[in-house]
């Protein structure tokens, strides 16, 4: 029997069996059917704006092995694929490109399809959609007529970050050091009119639903930062030049008194009225177009303040004094009202601006003892308010309680909620998107295209470039069109939809996706949702998992879905790096997989990106590891192919290595089922391997342990596994049932002893629990990665916590 590992040919060949045998499709259950051991496991959809890298690989080798892992503990698992191709990335490519972003992006999406199709991914390939493509944004226009007609989508005039280079609209996010991260252009302020979802009106469950998700704590804490929900008063300040109120969102009532100055941010409506009854407005203006550019994270936390002085004033309501009124960039408006009183004895950033420009700084609140330096921004519950008039005195929640009483009386304020969560601005000046499914009419004023028109085409445009408005205003054919409602002459809405209104719902599409009366039939979504496992990475967590959550919580309201929660379960993946740079395509440091495919093969590629380390931390590819993996395949290859040929037939004995069989199945189902610990379940058969190899393939137990590890290698290298498994005289391994361990076999009471050197992880073995101490050390002593390590220097100290760690102190 030739036991030489042949990559390229055992892959192609178990691909095709598995394409002839449609063997990871799914068909939808009976909606009544028991959905205790379903699972929809599913990985953030692609941009086709390119190939594949190292990153997909990862998210979609975590989510493969996932898939193939319940399929054998004979749950009903869903996989389904997509591409995320309307949008920014996918139009980018095609300018860089040269070619029309329908032609550039199906290139992609073909090139992409065969990547992952070499790549072994069990994916259902029946229910593949594309956002491009008017089968799948029919339903995204159809479902934008649901919100618009529920009241929560709406068009108003905005500030927003606006790209000269790429003629479009951009979030917050998208803008670096006042730049656009898909092209570097310097990035404007522009006043435009605009759609937006009602994200807001969800803003308190969208907070407190992440309670009941099964999400990484860091995940939740983006999420609660970026819904920002505070407590406080609303309190108005009069500007008396301008002869109107402006009201001010604060945390602080308290420290009112201390209310030296006021600042408004660069984008706030006023500041250009402001400007105009100026002397002089160029310098105000300039600065308002500078700051404006800026991510507010960067002008939040720059430790340079900068601002202009209008030579205004604003009357502070509780003592009448009038404050200079000045434009900073630290203050944002998309926090509170885009107006602050600045109470520099109590803020650091206040305290820092008005150092900077010789401003007054009052204390108004004393710790309780002792000194303290400015700013003070403590508010202990003993701390008393001081140079604050009749509330001297008060206890600070007594004092907050008071004072905003007290403005309630005079008119001047009110208990107030704010957050930093902001309707989603959801339309884009581009061409590559859905059209939004509008006609203005100069009698009938905004109407909705009726359901039966839909769905409103996208034109083909030969120039399709952004020109400083929306391109699709040029298609002057397309743009007029009789009104729906009484048949006079209407204009489209020539702007389309970000693609994060696509990736909202692209997931209900899957479970029903050949369905061309509706989106989903709501009884078939029902039983697939929400998803069980998510996987992507962590930069989608704040503006894609808002949004989607918002479209399922407004889908419920409406009647159309019957839960609130997308995702259930979230795992992030870290960052594939090279030379210690995150690969991406913006940065040009990708490795595809293709190269690597080629050079290696699907299934050591696949093993080798979950064996760097945990999946869910950033690691270091290098070609040296990629050859030791395939080192590992080959020796694996040789060695069963020894053991299907030599190895005697018939029940193990209960032996060592068939312990150690037993103990590997329940290591590996534990890590990948429980744990998502990727690389200790492959370390794990790496180390049964090695006992097998030790045992020799005439041991008694050596086809056992063989078929083991084949069985348990599988979720991850599927092609050698499957190769393997017919060697050892067996069918369709991806149909077996996973193997369960022995309890009988598991008694031995042992643990896994973490030992360290100088705090630092060298090695884990596993011992038995009734070691002493001593035994302890020495065992932690002896290994050979420790050895490494200890080098012959002197151990001063030796820590030892007992079924946990040794430390080797030097």
């Amino acid at each position: 029997m030739d036991d030489r590992y042949d990559a390229k040919t055992i892959e192609e060949r178990w691909q095709r069996v598995w394409e002839e045998a449609r063997a990871w499709h799914v068909p939808n259950p009976d909606p009544t059917a028991d959905r205790s051991r379903k699972a929809y496991v599913l990985e953030m959809l692609p941009y086709p704006s390119g190939t594949l890298h190292m990153g997909h690989v990862l998210v979609y080798t975590i989510g493969d092995v996932l898939a193939r892992f319940r399929r054998r503990q004979g749950w009903t698992v869903l996989h389904p694929i997509g591409f995320d191709s309307f949008g920014l990335p996918a139009e980018n490519a095609a300018i860089r490109e040269g070619g029309h972003p329908r032609e550039i992006t199906e290139r992609n999406i073909a090139h992409i399809t065969r990547e992952m199709k070499r790549m072994g991914w069990s994916l259902d390939w029946d229910r593949v959609m594309a956002a491009h493509t008017p089968e799948y944004y029919r339903w995204t226009q159809w479902l934008f007529l649901r919100l618009y007609e529920a009241g929560l989508a709406y068009r108003k005039a905005a500030p927003v970050k606006w790209c000269p280079r790429d003629q479009a609209v951009l979030a917050n996010e998208q803008v670096h050091d006042g730049r656009c991260e898909y092209c570097g252009a310097e990035v404007e302020a522009r006043n435009l009119e605009q759609w937006f979802f009602r994200t807001t009106r969800y803003a308190d469950e969208l907070l407190d639903a992440l309670e009941g998700l099964d999400w990484p704590e860091r995940v939740k804490a983006m999420q609660r930062n970026w819904i920002g929900r505070s407590e406080g008063a609303e309190v108005l300040f009069r500007i008396e030049e301008l002869d109107r109120d402006v009201p001010v969102f604060t945390t602080r009532p308290d420290t009112l008194y201390g209310a030296t100055f006021f600042v408004l941010a660069p984008e706030h409506p006023l500041v250009e009225e402001i400007a105009a009854r100026m002397d002089d407005p160029e310098q105000l203006r300039a600065y308002v177009r500078r700051a404006a550019a800026k991510r507010g994270e960067e002008r939040a936390a720059a430790e340079h303040k900068t601002g202009v002085s209008t030579g205004f004033h604003a009357v502070n309501p509780v003592n009448g004094e009038r404050i200079p009124i000045w434009v900073a960039d630290y203050v944002l408006m998309d926090y509170g009202t885009g107006a602050i009183m600045a109470v520099p004895g109590h803020d650091r950033r206040d305290f820092d601006f008005a150092r900077a420009f010789g401003l007054p700084v009052v204390r108004v609140v004393e710790p309780a003892e002792g000194e303290s330096e400015l700013p003070y921004e403590s508010k202990e519950r003993s701390d008393r308010l001081v140079n604050s008039g009749r509330f001297d005195g008060l206890p600070v929640p007594e004092a907050q309680r008071a004072i905003v009483a007290w403005l309630a009386e005079e008119g001047r304020g009110r208990e107030a909620v704010s957050y930093r969560l902001r309707d989603w601005g959801f339309s884009r000046q581009r061409y590559w998107g859905c059209p939004i499914p509008i006609v203005y009419c100069e009698r009938c004023g905004e109407v909705p295209v009726p359901d039966e028109e839909l769905p409103v085409l996208l034109p083909e445009l030969e120039d399709y470039r952004p020109q400083g408005i929306a391109p699709l205003a040029g298609a002057e054919e397309w743009v007029r069109t009789p009104c729906p409602r009484c048949g006079g002459e209407g204009r489209r809405e020539v702007e389309t939809m970000d693609t994060f209104v696509d990736s909202s719902w692209y997931f209900l599409r899957y479970c029903d996706a050949r369905n061309d009366e509706a989106p989903f039939k709501r009884e078939i979504v029902d039983w697939w949702c929400p998803v069980d496992q998510y996987i992507g990475g962590i930069d989608h967590t704040t503006m894609h998992m808002i949004y989607a959550r918002f479209f399922m919580k407004a889908l419920n309201d409406i009647g159309l879905v019957g839960f609130r929660e997308p995702f259930q379960r979230f795992f992030t993946n870290g960052w594939v790096q090279l030379g210690g740079t995150k690969m991406s395509k913006s940065k040009g440091n990708v490795i595809g997989p293709d190269e690597l495919l080629e050079a290696y093969g699907a299934d050591p590629v696949r093993l080798y990106v979950l064996f760097i380390g945990p999946a869910d931390e950033d690691m270091e590819w290098t070609d040296e590891g990629i050859e030791g993996m395939v080192r590992f395949v080959r020796r694996l290859y040789r060695l069963v192919s020894e053991v299907a040929e030599r190895a005697p037939r018939g029940e193990p004995p209960a032996s060592a290595l068939t312990r150690k069989a037993h103990e590997t199945i329940a290591k590996v189902t534990d890590d990948i089922g429980r744990r998502l610990s990727f690389n200790t379940a492959i370390a794990a058969v790496m180390e049964l391997v090695n006992e097998l190899q030790r045992a020799g393939a005439e041991d008694p137990a050596a086809r056992f342990a063989a078929e083991t590890a084949v069985s348990l290698i599988q979720p991850y290298a599927p092609h050698v596994a499957e190769e393997l498994w017919q060697r050892l005289g067996h069918e369709r391994l991806w149909a077996e049932p996973w193997p369960e361990a022995d309890p009988a076999l598991l008694t031995r009471d042992t643990f896994e002893l973490v030992v360290q050197v100088n705090g630092k992880v060298r090695d884990r073995i596993q011992v038995e629990a009734s070691l002493s101490e001593d035994e302890l050390v020495a065992r932690a002593k002896a290994s050979p990665k420790v050895q490494a390590h200890l080098d012959g220097g002197e151990i001063r100290k030796t820590i030892v916590v007992p079924r946990k760690l040794v430390n080797f102190v030097l």
